[in-house]
């Protein structure tokens, strides 16, 4: 089978590249406080920390968007959350030599979330992590898991979308980067919200730790 060489690597960006969970549950347990109710479990709120807002108040408040009083629990959760944004979170462990890796093998690489953009760049901005390019979720009509961001990414690189790859832990991920015509990347270490295994997502590639994605990009150069 051909495959094509990569040139690019795209992140997603909650639970793949950064983890976030910590402060988004923070926030989530805050705002719960100020409506008098006990904090929830670190364990129960993580996997749904790459379903944004409308998720962590699904499982924090029982509330779909459209219903009574969810505009007003998300606007407060945003404020708690952007009060916070990155007091606990950093880069997963073993990303950090992996994007220094990509300097020396000419590897391009960007950012694309379906997370608001101001949320996004505060955030990059706190970590002090500036990528090429960044595709935030309000900044095209649509988003993941339709493929606009991702090719719109490819076309900010000067790439075509099937010289990249995408790494995403959600499904989601997965299916908007098929659908640029994008090798897609699963990782194990993300929030995984259990809604369908992993292993049935039709990734290209499934890794467990960061330094496998060089392994799998390295392997496609050699095929």
């Amino acid at each position: 089978m051909i495959t094509n060489p990569i040139h690019g690597v795209l992140f997603d960006l909650d639970g793949t590249l950064i983890d976030t969970a910590p402060d988004m549950a923070l926030a989530l347990n805050r705002l719960r406080l100020e409506c008098n109710l006990p904090p929830l479990p670190f364990e129960t709120i993580r996997p749904q920390v790459s379903n944004g807002a409308r998720g962590l108040l699904a499982i924090g408040f029982n509330l779909s968007p459209g219903q009574t009083g969810f505009n007003e629990l998300r606007d407060r959760f945003l404020q708690l959350y952007r009060q916070d944004i990155a007091h606990q979170s950093h880069l997963f462990d073993g990303l950090a030599p992996v994007l220094l890796a990509f300097a020396a093998r000419r590897l391009s690489w960007g950012i694309v979330t379906n997370k608001p953009g101001f949320l996004t760049r505060q955030l990059l901005k706190a970590l002090n992590i500036t990528p090429p390019v960044v595709v935030a979720g309000d900044d095209l009509a649509r988003r993941k898991p339709a493929p606009d961001q991702l090719i719109y990414a490819a076309g900010r690189l000067r790439l075509p979308p099937q010289n990249l790859i995408y790494v995403g832990d959600h499904e989601r991920d997965i299916q908007a980067s098929l659908a640029a015509h994008m090798p897609a990347v699963a990782v194990r270490w993300g929030y995984l919200d259990g809604e369908r295994p992993i292993e049935d997502w039709q990734a290209t590639a499934i890794i467990s730790a960061p330094a496998e994605l060089l392994t799998f990009i390295d392997a496609r150069h050699r095929a």
